[in-house]
């Protein structure tokens, strides 16, 4: 009997164990007192949550990555013409994030980062470029191996004076470097070649999308045979077929079709974990989030549209058991928790939040 019980006991408390993860969270520092990250033990089944630790004195660590390993995170720190890339060492036990080394970003206000087990990519929203730094074995960055820069303009002359690279995403089978240039309405894809140093990347081809749209984000659909593509400067979200290493347009909708005349500000997208739903957050005049369900074909339908509960909606993430939405609300300084329905998709609001100065990127990972 009393192995039993302590069969049980060992039971519960793994299964307790699993449902808390760490909660990394990216900031800006210049608007109010922050830190720079921040690393909080967070349950996903009764969404408490307390702080484990925090960096001092980093600034502006608005988007990061983990590495495959959770052995390092590596943070942008979007300054301008000072603008570097750091690495930490990541204890995920303790939440610890120790300080590697930085080094020059290569662009002015790096906007995105992503690792695999050989590099760290970098775009740079205001210089309109994509660095490459390679990993040290340390897991310190090495000066940037390679620096691509873009060019060209678009319609919105207050927007798109120049290139402005968004975002850098490796295609699921890590052949392809995506790079969406808000400042040319554009989607470059490059050859991704690992150990190349300076031909890291390769050009292979350009995707042009609506002019004046201004390109951000885009995500696979779980089988990687979709690419959705969400615009900032008019809430645009396109659907793309993905056949043959070719984007083909097949649907465009927006995702706050009732705002009309106001600003968007359209910012991030993500897939629910099952691969039904799709999320879209939007700033400006909105403070949304959308929820879209995905048909076989590819195609949307907006099942709900919501206030974020907050102002400036930036990166959101969904729970790793699918069951809740947390949104990065910038302006008014709250991460937002929201109740997601797994059959309609709809998302309620909890009525709780973490308070933290401009939060931008979330994170979740192992402990």
């Amino acid at each position: 009997m009393k192995l039993i019980k302590a069969l049980a006991l060992f039971a519960v408390m793994n299964a307790a164990a699993q449902d808390n993860y760490n909660l990394i969270i990216g900031t800006y520092t210049n608007a109010c007192p922050s830190k720079g990250l921040y690393v909080y033990d967070f349950n996903t089944t009764t969404l408490d949550y307390k702080l484990k630790s925090n960096t001092d004195a980093v600034v502006n660590p608005s988007y990061l990555t983990v590495s495959n390993d959770k052995k390092f995170v590596y943070s942008v720190n979007e300054d301008g013409k000072n603008s570097t890339v750091s690495a930490f060492k990541y204890n995920t036990t303790t939440g610890k994030l120790d300080f590697v080394n930085k080094t020059d970003s290569k662009g002015a206000d790096p906007c995105y980062i992503i690792n695999d087990d050989k590099n760290v990519i970098v775009a740079n929203y205001s210089g309109g470029t994509i660095s490459v730094f390679e990993k040290k074995s340390d897991g310190s960055l090495s000066d940037a191996i390679q620096t691509i820069k873009h060019s060209g303009t678009g319609p919105d002359k207050g927007r798109q004076e120049s290139a402005h690279v968004h975002m850098v995403y490796f295609s699921p089978d890590k052949k392809y470097v995506f790079a969406n240039d808000l400042g040319t309405d554009k989607i470059f894809m490059y050859t991704y070649n690992p150990g190349a140093g300076a031909k890291t990347l390769t050009l292979k081809e350009s995707f042009s999308v609506k002019a004046g749209s201004g390109p951000r984000h885009l995500v696979f659909n779980p089988n990687n045979t979709f690419v959705y593509l969400l615009q900032e400067l008019d809430g645009t979200l396109t659907t793309f077929d993905y056949m043959n290493d070719k984007l083909t347009s097949i649907q465009e909708i927006n995702v706050t079709p009732n705002l009309l005349n106001g600003k968007h500000g359209a910012a991030d997208i993500h897939f629910s974990n099952d691969g039904k739903f799709l999320y879209a957050t939007n700033r400006g005049d909105a403070n949304t989030i959308s929820a879209f369900r995905v048909h076989a074909n590819g195609m949307l339908s907006m099942v709900q549209q919501i206030s974020t509960q907050g102002s400036g909606p930036r990166n959101f993430t969904i729970t790793p058991n699918d069951n809740f939405v947390l949104v990065a609300n910038q302006n008014t300084n709250n991460v937002t928790i929201f109740k997601r329905d797994k059959s309609t998709g709809f998302l309620t609001d909890t009525g709780k939040k973490i308070e933290l100065c401009q939060p931008v990127c979330l994170v979740f990972t192992g402990k």
